[in-house]
């Protein structure tokens, strides 16, 4: 395989000409590109402020699609499962092009096979820093008893809320503020895409959010709880109504990803409904 069997471009619609089919194929697995492609499509490819995107996509002798790549700076390159030889070659193509990469996330062993082959052809050493379960939601089962309380889709009154949980969750999971909270809440306000559990007196304890459908599928993120509010059920009681809400609105896989050295949301997400599908990784790669 050579590296230039990897097609890059910063041409988004020319990238979905030809990869799209393949991520609709399997649409669990690669829900992170469908649901991040389709921001990129709806709010610009300036999105997340950090510079241009580039994809990419690896083609088959036969003329098929056999993996495809994004990366929206400043986050980490997103690439579908691939296998060493094909990771080698991606990290050959995307060394020789210049690109700087601050990590990768993955598959767990597409993720461990390019942050080696990435270390052999710059020289960064590659940190493990996040490993996630994804999860499918199989029968929903709702809390009982369910916390006090009721769910609440947020509206624009609550924009400066969504803004300060966003940067607390941001914090929470290590990420800082990759992207502009104000266009994110905007947009999450726009479709309904974030809904609170809310107390008897209106206040707003905890809340979970839900991707646009696409490709059949949603995906619920971010679900957070503020530290002095948590170990009570709510989230559990709104991540229940989140994901009841988005199969009753026709999706067919409701979906969502939990970090593995967490075990209570593991626990909790699974006495929800939701079953393992595959596990993912988060490297980073040193600044020069």
């Amino acid at each position: 395989m050579r590296p230039d069997d990897w097609y890059l471009t910063h041409d988004l619609d020319a990238f979905l000409d030809r990869a799209g089919d393949f991520l609709a194929s399997r649409p669990a697995l690669h829900t992170v590109p469908l649901t991040v492609l389709h921001g990129l499509r709806r709010r610009g490819l300036d999105m997340f402020g950090g510079g241009d995107p580039v994809f990419g996509v690896l083609g088959q002798p036969d003329g098929e699609v056999g993996a495809v790549f994004f990366r929206t700076p400043p986050y980490w390159l997103n690439v579908t499962q691939l296998t060493e030889e094909q990771a080698d070659a991606l990290a050959a193509r995307l060394a020789s092009a210049g690109h700087r990469l601050p990590g990768v996330s993955a598959q767990s062993a597409t993720a461990a096979a390019f942050a080696a082959a990435w270390q052999q052809h710059t020289g960064a050493e590659p940190r493990l820093a996040r490993r996630e379960r994804l999860y499918r939601l199989g029968e929903l089962a709702v809390p009982d008893p369910a916390p006090e309380g009721v769910p609440r889709v947020a509206t624009a009154a609550d924009r400066v809320r969504l803004i300060r949980w966003f940067e607390e969750f941001g914090k929470s999971i290590g990420e800082g503020n990759r992207q502009n909270s104000g266009a994110w809440a905007d947009a999450r306000i726009a479709y309904g895409g974030i809904t609170f559990w809310e107390t008897a007196d209106g206040t707003p304890v905890s809340m979970a959010g839900a991707t646009p459908e696409v490709a059949g599928q949603v995906r619920v993120a971010p679900v957070y709880t503020p530290a002095e509010l948590r170990g009570r059920g709510y989230a559990g009681a709104v991540t229940a109504e989140v994901s009841r809400a988005a199969r009753a609105s026709g999706a067919a896989e409701v979906l969502l990803f939990t970090d593995l050295a967490n075990p209570t949301s593991n626990g909790l997400y699974q006495r929800i409904g939701y079953r393992p599908v595959a596990d993912f990784a988060v490297y980073e790669f040193p600044a020069d």
